[in-house]
C-alpha cells in the first residue's frame, strides 16, 4: 500500500464508539429500521410472554415495598417496539395496572399501535418511583475497543465504514484508568478489550433518576474474573452472528462488564447492588421450568399441552449456555431489599 493510500485509509477510520453510534442510531441507522430489533435477534422478551409476567411480578413486589403509592412508575429502557412494557401492563393485576405510569425509552421513533397510556421518551424520566428495567439495553451503548500493539501498548482500535481496522492512539485518561481497574490487558500483542466506561455512565444516569424503588439491568455479560481475552464485539443480522461492519447493515454489540456498572459512585450512598443469573432471578420470581405431570395428559389433554408449552418457554428463558446465563444487575434505591 502506498503512503497516500495508507493516509486515505486512516482518514476514513474512527473509534468503534463513534462509528457504532452513527451506524446504529444515525439517520438510516440499524435501530431506526421499521422492523425493529425483533426482526434480527431474539431477546427474552421475544422468546416468551413469561418474561413480561416475571417483570410484572417484580413490579408488584416493588409496589408492596413502596406502600402501594398512588402512582407507580415502570420504565422500560431500550424499549425496542414496546413489547416489554405492553406485556408487563397486560400481566399486572387490575388494581396495580390502574396506578402504573408507564414509560418506554428508546432513541427510535414511537412505534405505531403502542397504547396511548405509554409515554415514549428518548431519555429516562428525571424522577421515578417504582421499577426501571433495562433488558439488553447496555450492550447497545457504544464503546471503544482497545488492542495491545506489538510493543505491548494498549491502543484504541479505529475502524472504517467497511469494517477494516487500524490501531490508533494510545489509550489514556479515564479510559486507561477504567481498563486498569476493570479489564487489565497485559502486554501480549493482540489482546483486546471493550472499554465499558460509557455504559457505567449511562447506567449511573438512569439510576440517578430513580428516587425510590428498583433498577434492573439484564444483559449477556462478564465479570472481571471472566473477561474474554479478545473481547466480544460482534454483529447480528437476521438472527445470525455476523462480522461487525459499522455501515448500518447490522447490529453491533458487545457483552457488558456489569460488575463495573454496579460499582456506582459511592457518593450516591446506595445499597450494594446484586448480580444474579437470569436463571436464579426468574426462579425467585416464581418461574419454574418443570415438566407437567404425565397424569394431566389423560385427565386434561388440552391443559397438558398448554402446560408443556409453558414449561418449554420457561426452560428457554432459564437454560444454561443461553438466556439463563444472562446476568441481572439489581440496584435498590431508597429501599433496603433487592426483592429477589
Amino acid at each position: 500500500m502506498t503512503d497516500e493510500a495508507t493516509r486515505e485509509t486512516a482518514d476514513d477510520a474512527r473509534g468503534w464508539r463513534a462509528a457504532t453510534e452513527t451506524a446504529l442510531y444515525g439517520p438510516g441507522g440499524f435501530y431506526r429500521r421499521p422492523e425493529g430489533p425483533a426482526g434480527h435477534f431474539r431477546t427474552s422478551v421475544h422468546a416468551s410472554g413469561l418474561f413480561a409476567e416475571a417483570v410484572a411480578e417484580l413490579l408488584c413486589r416493588v409496589d408492596e415495598v413502596l406502600g402501594r403509592p398512588e402512582t407507580l412508575d415502570f420504565v422500560d429502557m431500550g424499549a425496542g417496539r414496546g413489547e416489554l412494557v405492553t406485556g408487563v401492563l397486560a400481566a399486572l393485576p387490575a388494581g396495580v395496572a390502574a396506578r402504573t405510569r408507564a414509560y418506554a425509552v428508546d432513541i427510535a421513533d414511537r412505534p405505531p399501535g403502542l397504547a396511548d397510556r405509554v409515554t415514549w421518551l428518548a431519555e429516562p424520566p428525571r424522577t421515578i418511583s417504582g421499577l426501571l428495567f433495562a433488558n439488553e439495553w447496555l450492550d447497545n451503548v457504544p464503546v471503544d475497543v482497545a488492542e495491545v500493539d506489538p510493543a505491548g501498548v494498549p491502543r484504541l482500535v479505529h475502524v472504517r465504514r467497511d469494517g477494516v481496522e487500524l490501531l490508533g492512539e494510545r489509550v489514556s485518561g479515564a479510559d486507561a484508568q477504567w481498563l486498569a481497574r476493570w479489564w487489565p490487558l497485559g502486554t501480549e500483542p493482540g489482546l483486546r478489550a471493550e472499554i465499558g466506561l460509557p455504559r457505567d455512565q449511562a447506567w449511573a444516569t438512569a439510576v440517578t433518576g430513580l428516587r425510590r424503588g428498583l433498577a434492573v439491568a439484564v444483559d449477556y455479560a462478564h465479570t472481571v474474573d471472566t473477561r474474554p481475552p479478545f473481547g466480544t464485539l460482534t454483529g447480528f443480522r437476521a438472527g445470525r452472528a455476523t462480522f461487525p461492519v459499522p455501515n448500518g447493515s447490522c447490529d453491533i454489540t458487545a457483552h457488558v462488564a456489569l460488575d463495573a456498572c454496579a460499582a456506582l459512585d459511592p457518593a450516591l450512598r446506595l445499597p450494594e447492588a446484586l448480580l444474579r443469573t437470569q436463571r436464579d432471578a426468574l426462579r425467585a420470581l416464581g418461574l419454574i421450568a418443570g415438566r407437567p405431570p404425565l397424569t394431566l395428559a389423560s385427565t386434561n389433554p388440552a391443559g397438558y399441552v398448554r402446560a408443556l408449552s409453558t414449561a418449554g418457554e420457561a426452560a428457554e428463558l432459564t437454560a444454561p449456555g443461553g438466556l439463563g446465563d444472562f446476568l441481572w444487575l439489581v440496584q435498590p434505591v431508597g429501599i433496603a431489599d433487592t426483592l429477589l
